[in-house]
C-alpha cells in the first residue's frame, strides 16, 4: 500500500510538472550535464538551443577589469579577480564561460522565472551580467553560493526583441565536481546546491524537474524506454540516464582510438558525445511547439585541465581553447575570436584570438521587467 501510495504521488508530480513544462517558453531551450570521472576529472557539457544564429563570439577577458552590473542607477559594480574565457549571444552578454580556477557558468532559458521587484534603492545587476559576476569574483561553487545567498542585489531582467523577457536560470560547477542550480521562482532566490546536481534543462523549476526523474526511476522507465521528444523534461530524463551510462575511467574498447591515448580526451568526447545526443536537428520546428529550437552549438568545459571545446551545429569542424596559455595578467588585452559569419576552426585554435574592444553588455536603464504571468 505503501508502495502505491509513494508511486500516485510521483504519478500526480509528474502530470504537474509536465502541464507547466507545456507552457510556452522563450525560444531557448538548452541542456548542461556535469561529468565527474573516477579519477576526479570534472567537465561540463552544455548544448545552447535557439530559434536562429545566436551570432556568438568567443572572448578571453583578463583580471582587473572594472565591472558595471548594468543595472541602472543603482547597478552594483566589481572589479574582475580573476580571467575568464567566455561565450557570449549576440556580444550582449555572457552566455556561458569558465575562469582561470576552473570554474564554470551556464545560463540556460527558465520561463517560469519571476525575479521579483527589488527593494527601494536596493541594489540591482542586469541578466546580460549576472555569470559574469560569477565568474569573475569565485574560484569555487560554494564560494560564489554563499555570497549569492546573501542576495546584495536583485537580478533584473530586459524583454528581448520577441517581445519575451530574457528569463533565465544559473548553472554553476568547479573543479571538485560541486554543482549549484540558481533560479528565482515567485520573486525569490531558490538555490539547489550539492554534487548531486548534474543535469539542468529548462521548463519546469528544477524541483519539478527531478520529481519527473523520480517518477521515471520508480516507473523503471530508464531501464526500458525513455522520453524522445525535444522538450526540456524530456531532455532532463535522457541526459540524466545517459550521463549514468558514460565511461569514468578510461575505456579498453575506445581508449586506444583517443589521442596519445589519454583519458582527457576520451572523456572530452565521451561528454561531447553525450551532449549532441540529447541535441535537436538544425532547422528543427514545431508549430504547435515554437519553443522547441534547434542546438546551434555545443561546448564541454574541463575545468581539470582547463580546456574549453566549441562545438557549432553550422561548421564541420570542432576546436578547443587551452585556459593556460591564455594571458589572463591585469592589463592584458582583452581578445576576442571571430565565430560570426561562419568563421571555422579546428583543433587548437588558442592562438586564434585578437586584441579587441570588450563588447557592451546590455543595460537594463532601470526598466525593471519581470515575467507576465
Amino acid at each position: 500500500m505503501k508502495t502505491n501510495r509513494k508511486y500516485l504521488c510521483l504519478l500526480i508530480a509528474l502530470i504537474a510538472a509536465v502541464a507547466l513544462a507545456a507552457i510556452p517558453a522563450a525560444v531557448k531551450a538548452c541542456t548542461r550535464a556535469l561529468y565527474i570521472a573516477k579519477d576526479g576529472t570534472v567537465l561540463t557539457g552544455r548544448s545552447m538551443d535557439w530559434g536562429e544564429d545566436l551570432h556568438s563570439n568567443m572572448w578571453v577577458l583578463p583580471r582587473g577589469m572594472k565591472r558595471d552590473g548594468m543595472g541602472g542607477k543603482n547597478t552594483v559594480t566589481w572589479e574582475s579577480k580573476y580571467g575568464s574565457l567566455i561565450v557570449t549571444g549576440y556580444d550582449i552578454g555572457t552566455s556561458e564561460g569558465m575562469n582561470e580556477k576552473g570554474l564554470v557558468v551556464n545560463l540556460l532559458a527558465l520561463v517560469e522565472s519571476d525575479y521579483g521587484k527589488p527593494a527601494e534603492g536596493g541594489k540591482v545587476i542586469c541578466m546580460s551580467t549576472w555569470a559574469q559576476y560569477v565568474l569573475d569574483n569565485f574560484a569555487t561553487v560554494a564560494d560564489a553560493v554563499a555570497d549569492l545567498r546573501k542576495e546584495n542585489f536583485r537580478v533584473q531582467t530586459v524583454v528581448l526583441a520577441t517581445g519575451r523577457p530574457a528569463n533565465m536560470h544559473l548553472a554553476i560547477s568547479d573543479r571538485t565536481g560541486d554543482s549549484a542550480v540558481l533560479e528565482y521562482v515567485n520573486g525569490k532566490l531558490v538555490i539547489h546546491h550539492g554534487k548531486q546536481y548534474k543535469v539542468m534543462t529548462n521548463s519546469p523549476t528544477y524541483d519539478k524537474q527531478l520529481a519527473i526523474m523520480e517518477y521515471w526511476k520508480e516507473a523503471g522507465g530508464i531501464n526500458k524506454s525513455l522520453p524522445g521528444t525535444s522538450r526540456a523534461a524530456d531532455r532532463f530524463v535522457r541526459a540524466s540516464y545517459l550521463l549514468e551510462e558514460v565511461p569514468v575511467e578510461a575505456a579498453p574498447k575506445y581508449i586506444t582510438g583517443a589521442p596519445q591515448q589519454k583519458f582527457q580526451y576520451q572523456a572530452a568526447m565521451a561528454v561531447l558525445s553525450l551532449m549532441r545526443s540529447v541535441g535537436t536537428p538544425l532547422g528543427f520546428s514545431n508549430e504547435e511547439q515554437p519553443w522547441v529550437s534547434s542546438t546551434v552549438w555545443r561546448t564541454v568545459s574541463d575545468s581539470t585541465n582547463r580546456v574549453v571545446l566549441f562545438d557549432s551545429a553550422l561548421s564541420p569542424a570542432t576546436f578547443w581553447v587551452r585556459l593556460d596559455d591564455l594571458d589572463f595578467k591585469q592589463g592584458a588585452s582583452v581578445k576576442k575570436m571571430e565565430l560570426v559569419g561562419g568563421k571555422s576552426y579546428s583543433g587548437n585554435a588558442t592562438d586564434k584570438f585578437v586584441a579587441a574592444k570588450l563588447f557592451a553588455f546590455a543595460d537594463l536603464k532601470d526598466l525593471y521587467e519581470t515575467p507576465k504571468k
